[in-house]
């Protein structure tokens, strides 16, 4: 899933501010390749402004999100029709807590190249505009079907969690264990699903599972992407 989200401290910049400053040294070609041949449609000289661009919001997402969506959206200036722009833009607004225009950027990004693999982001951005039911629709999109493993296990996490939204908690419990919380030891998405899984657990009343869960959770989470340790330390006082 991605990051915890941010909440939202001033309005999102807008497209026609001054673009911000690319870092000395940031040249465009540290892009993937495969994102540097998306870029090839446009002039070269467009081309490479829109790539120092992109690489200074790569460089800033996890330090200064709002600094990173300000750089995105001097790329989608000069090249709006490119998915690739669109995708960056949405996850730096996402990021930084602008998810209406989050939202907006991945259907477009959607629209131009028919990926499937923006619908975790898609759904989670419904659930922080507190449009649950939204976000359950968006697993019943056809495209769900296409998903990865992980994909699908985001996806999971997600509806998992706009069902609690909804005080539903037993079919966020079944919905998780369909993808299985017990398995795959080493994927990079365990903790946060087994972390989800006990958060849903706790929710429908089952305190002695969830904890165990939580702790199955700790586990797993050898990069600290969630707050297991704080909630076991809240259950046991």
């Amino acid at each position: 899933m991605p990051p915890e989200r941010r909440s939202r401290r001033r309005p999102p910049p807008k497209e026609q501010d001054a673009a911000p400053e690319v870092p000395e040294g940031v040249t465009g070609k540290e892009l993937d390749r495969s994102v540097r041949q998306q870029l090839r449609s446009l002039p070269d000289r467009l081309a490479g402004t829109v790539a120092r661009h992109l690489v200074a919001a790569g460089v800033l997402l996890d330090t200064d999100p709002e600094e990173a969506y300000r750089h995105t959206l001097a790329a989608r200036t000069r090249a709006s029709r490119l998915a690739v722009v669109r995708e960056a833009c949405g996850e730096a607004a996402y990021r930084a807590g602008h998810y209406a225009e989050a939202l907006a950027e991945l259907r477009a990004a959607r629209r131009i190249n028919g990926a499937a693999d923006y619908l975790p982001l898609i759904a989670d951005c419904e659930r922080a505009l507190s449009r649950p039911e939204r976000a359950l629709a968006v697993a019943k999109d056809d495209g769900a079907d296409r998903l990865d493993r992980a994909a699908r296990v985001e996806l999971a996490i997600v509806i998992a969690g706009a069902r609690l939204d909804l005080g539903q908690p037993d079919m966020a419990v079944r919905l998780l264990e369909g993808v299985g919380p017990g398995s795959d030891a080493h994927a990079p998405w365990i903790a946060r699903l087994r972390y989800a899984y006990a958060d849903a657990l706790l929710a429908g009343g089952r305190r002695t599972e969830a904890i165990e869960w939580f702790h199955r959770a700790v586990a797993a989470d050898s990069h600290h992407v969630t707050d297991a340790v704080e909630r076991l330390e809240q259950l046991d006082s």
